[in-house]
């Protein structure tokens, strides 16, 4: 009886500790993604241009109350079928999800427009923004002020391979203007962290908002992002402004499109990888790309210098 008493006084145990152990470790074990994570916000507007293949619409919105003014905005909205049935024009109802990183359209409800008096229905217009230089072509000799109110011109980092992007600091949105500084900023971590890669290679941000983003606003947001407040030289990463005509010229050339809407610019995203002979490598449209892959370009560049 004893024998039998002390098996089940050990069976008992084992349970005992199997169950805490279990407890312990989905108490400890990561949970799942919250899929509903992020601020919503109801967006009502009209259908200005789409393009399915980069999962984005342009809407000119009404004001999305807490959040944003009445303006004209791409947004991502990654439903292919509903690129199907849309058309310039017509209006969209959808939720609009902004978490730390990104943006994105839900749940989209599209009215069609009424159609032309001929039965017609309006086209949509593809948003590709302007023509891009081929690559391999020769970047011409720009003219900017950086965030030191200096002038540069974009010959001066021949020798070099340049890195450029647009943003403009008061851009709303986490996954346009914000995401390419963030992800500026982790390439310029890598290569601080890499003396010999940093040495062959420069960032530099240009903004869209010239009338706003001065040289000391400029500075005090790249300043910001590389969390060197007080200290940051901008040896390795600048950002520049310029007359307007400054700015389209350079925004013209990289097929970069955009239009100001108040205090905010609808505008396309163009992330240009230059070569140290002043000729354009890589072209990255929209925000899919990750520092890796400019990393990546980088390091390939350098290695092809070498082997001249």
């Amino acid at each position: 009886m004893k024998k039998i008493s002390d098996k089940l006084s050990r069976a008992l145990s084992s349970f005992l500790l199997l169950l805490v152990c279990g407890i312990a470790f989905g108490a400890c074990s990561t949970p799942p993604p919250d899929p509903n994570r992020g601020q919503r916000y109801q967006l009502r507007g009209k259908i200005v241009s789409f393009n399915k293949a980069q999962q984005q619409v342009v809407i000119e919105h009404e004001t999305i109350p807490d959040f944003m003014d009445a303006m004209t905005m791409p947004f991502t909205l990654r439903e292919d079928s509903a690129y199907d049935v849309m058309h310039a024009g017509d209006s969209i109802q959808a939720t609009l999800v902004v978490d730390a990183e990104r943006t994105r359209l839900e749940n989209p409800v599209i009215t069609q427009a009424i159609p032309a008096a001929d039965g017609s229905a309006p086209k949509a217009t593809p948003n590709e923004g302007l023509a891009e230089p081929e690559i391999g072509a020769s970047v011409p000799a720009l003219s900017l002020v950086n965030q030191d109110g200096k002038r540069l011109n974009l010959q001066q980092y021949r020798g070099r391979a340049l890195v450029l992007t647009f943003i403009y600091t008061r851009c709303p949105l986490p996954d346009y203007c914000t995401l390419m500084s963030n992800n500026f900023a982790a390439i310029t971590r890598e290569l601080k962290a890499s003396p010999e890669l940093g040495a062959s290679a420069h960032l530099l941000s240009i903004t869209l908002d010239p009338a706003h983003d001065t040289p000391k606003v400029l500075r005090s947001y790249g300043a910001a992002h590389t969390e060197n407040y007080q200290t940051e030289n901008f040896a390795q990463w600048e950002f520049a402004t310029g007359t307007p005509e400054e700015i389209q010229r350079a925004a013209n050339f990289f097929g970069m499109s955009y239009k100001q809407d108040g205090d905010q610019i609808t505008h396309a995203l163009r992330t240009a990888v230059i070569a140290s002979d002043g000729k354009l490598y890589k072209m990255y449209r929209g925000n899919d790309w990750k520092p890796a892959d400019v990393l990546r370009d980088l390091r390939d560049l350098q290695i092809q210098n070498s082997d001249k």
